[in-house]
């Protein structure tokens, strides 16, 4: 039979795919002068793969019955889960672009092949979001990955990117390899590898023995593509060493593409043995917490402070699903909490690493030094780091508050020892993180400028990238019920 295929349901692949041939072959047609042009094509794709995913969703919000589009088998699934966090790597994209733009048009790099790159990394997470079998799942991971580990070494002319570059690559082939070990055993035990497949095996599953092995291995491989503690050793590394706009996209986008692999292949196909993943994930949540947030304090490079924030945000995103099907818990608030933090984590995280970008044009360093009476010299820009940090504390009235609220909901509503635990944890290091963040608000209004300190200058696409987050931190802060309801519809197209 030959497969059915939807193509309104695929236009936002099919839109990016088609970007991603016409910026190659824009590359080689542009003089070199105007080749960082190709980044308006880029920026220009990436918008309007968007408008499939609106009007693939134009109905979610009105219609409680949106019929999810399932094609090859059941493989690839469009429903609302998918849309929801397709169209947050598309915006989470379009802000990387416009960070990057200046970036790469001012630096010694190639360019064309820069947005080839980035864009490929995106067309995997946008599979990722449908996939729903163990092929499709792996295929997306390192379609996502492979572009990044080239990104992460951008910098070819500097040693601590290519170090980078080199030690990322190094711990993803292993974790490549770690987590399709995992994913074969599953499918030698299920005979399957479809989600559901292995879902209706497993619930009556004869021989748990291997089949928690097979979890733990699988699991394991996501936890080195979320640098989740103690598999984190190379983002600290990768991020000061790679460009910063890469940064910022490996700490949002290409973070949020493994929780997503992580979200599916646990709530779709090994939700009914939660002995093989609920423990993996308990330790990995509070490890990294904890080592995220410790190490953080000790940091003096603003790039490396956020490494291990994002690694202790990862801590903090985990926990919900590490509880799932606890107590009056039914999974479904977990993968809601998980979600929403998962979209406020990526508007205050990637307005802190443009902010970080405009200030090291004026210093041409990454030192938390360099910070010093930023209230002074740039008052605006001040306001906005402290916002951001704030938020990423969990600070009232800014977004960062909600996804706390919605992670510690979740532990709570599971009642036990196991949550209860992992909630005094989150709550602890809540309150360390709080210590590394206003220190940096610290310095910026109470140290005196350098000698000569002026105000940056910030090319519009920059101000732009960071006036859209701003945007999201304040509205999302007071006003919650917009991702709450992005949550909600998520969660109810996996969870019921």
């Amino acid at each position: 039979m030959n497969p059915v295929v939807d193509y309104h349901a695929l236009a936002p692949e099919i839109v990016l795919t088609t970007t991603i041939v016409v910026v190659l072959i824009a590359d080689l047609l542009f003089p070199e002068r105007a080749r960082w042009q190709t980044s308006r094509i880029a920026s220009i794709g990436v918008l309007g793969a968007l408008i499939p995913v609106l009007t693939l969703a134009s109905g979610v919000f009105t219609d409680n019955h949106f019929v999810p589009r399932s094609m090859f088998g059941g493989a690839y699934v469009v429903d609302e889960y998918a849309l929801v966090l397709k169209g947050f790597f598309l915006i989470a994209t379009y802000i990387v672009l416009l960070l990057s733009i200046d970036e790469i048009k001012e630096g010694d790099y190639y360019q064309g092949e820069f947005w080839y790159l980035l864009l490929s990394s995106v067309l995997g997470m946008l599979i990722m979001c449908s996939a729903r079998d163990l092929i499709s799942i792996f295929v997306a991971l390192e379609l996502i990955s492979i572009p990044t580990f080239v990104l992460a070494g951008w910098k070819k002319h500097n040693s601590k990117s290519n170090e980078a570059a080199i030690k990322y690559y190094l711990i993803g082939v292993i974790s490549s390899a770690v987590m399709l070990y995992g994913m074969s055993l599953i499918y030698g035990l299920s005979g399957t590898t479809m989600l559901r497949g292995i879902f209706a095996y497993l619930e009556h599953a004869p021989d748990l023995g291997l089949i928690l092995v097979a979890c733990f291995l699988t699991l394991v491989g996501f936890a080195f593509k979320i640098s989740a503690v103690p598999f984190h050793f190379w983002a600290p590394d990768t991020y000061e060493g790679a460009p910063t706009p890469v940064t910022a996209f490996l700490s949002v986008a290409s973070k949020a593409g493994g929780f997503v692999a992580l979200l599916t292949i646990v709530f779709v196909g090994l939700y009914p043995q939660p002995d093989g993943w609920q423990p993996v994930l308990w330790f990995l949540a509070a490890a990294s917490m904890t080592v995220g947030n410790l190490t953080a304090l000790r940091q003096t490079n603003i790039v490396r402070m956020l490494a291990y924030s994002s690694i202790a945000q990862g801590g903090f995103i985990l926990a919900p699903l590490a509880v799932a099907g606890s107590g009056s818990n039914n999974g479904r608030d977990s993968f809601q909490a998980v979600v929403i933090y998962i979209l406020i984590y990526g508007a205050m995280n990637l307005g802190a690493f443009a902010v970080v970008i405009a200030v090291a044009r004026r210093t041409r360093s990454g030192a938390i030094s360099s910070y010093s009476g930023l209230g002074v010299t740039s008052p605006a820009l001040a306001v906005i780091m402290t916002m951001f940090l704030f938020s990423l504390a969990g600070v009232p009235p800014l977004a960062g508050w909600f996804a706390k609220f919605v992670m510690f909901r979740s532990l709570l509503d599971a009642g036990g020892a196991w949550a209860v635990t992992l909630a005094i944890i989150a709550a602890v290091n809540s309150v360390i993180a709080f210590f590394y963040y206003g220190a940096v608000a610290r310095r910026m209004w109470f140290d005196a400028p350098a000698e000569g300190a002026t105000a940056p200058r910030i090319p519009a696409a920059l101000n732009l990238s960071i006036g859209l987050c701003v945007v999201a931190v304040v509205v999302v802060g007071i006003y919650p019920q917009v991702f709450a309801h992005l949550g909600d519809v998520a969660a109810r197209s996996i969870t019921g």
